[in-house]
């Protein structure tokens, strides 16, 4: 059994079996769609968290909302128009990955899936970039975890 949700299970498979080159390609096609991970006008969020960090180019904004009756989760991600490729990449591909993820499935969504979908040398160029976004969705579902607790006492 993965230790990643199914959606981001088939994407890492995905992205596992391609050369080098062919994963720049691919991850430049996410980062076009990355646009689409951005919150739409009139929905609601369980949580947000706006702001701009020293290892990014530019603000990020991550918003969260659970399904009361799944857990799952629904990630938004805002991006400014600085932010690099690598990191819109990885926008998309973790809201499509971690769709309908339970917040503890996202906590226990380890790191080493992203060398297998950036490739070696982008993981040597950009270490800091490829894993921001996983961070900051993973403390956001932390901070939505903790108020659940402290709510349930």
């Amino acid at each position: 059994m993965s230790a990643y949700p199914a959606a981001l299970d088939d994407i890492v498979a995905f992205f596992d079996l391609l050369p080098e080159d062919d994963k720049r390609e691919n991850l430049i096609a996410y980062a076009d769609q990355s646009g689409l991970c951005a919150p739409k006008p009139g929905e609601t969020f369980d949580l947000e968290d706006v702001r701009k960090d020293e290892e990014c180019t530019d603000k990020v904004g991550v918003f969260l909302t659970v399904n009361p009756e799944t857990r799952g989760v629904h990630v938004r991600v805002s991006l400014g128009p600085h932010v690099q490729t690598l990191t819109k990449a990885m926008t998309a591909i973790l809201c499509k990955g971690l769709e309908g993820a339970s917040p503890e499935s996202i906590m226990e969504v380890p790191q080493d899936f992203v060398p297998k979908i950036v490739g070696g040398q982008l993981i040597r160029l950009r270490s800091q970039t490829v894993y921001y976004i996983l961070t900051r969705i993973k403390s956001t579902a932390k901070v939505w975890l903790n108020r659940e607790r402290a709510a349930a006492s």
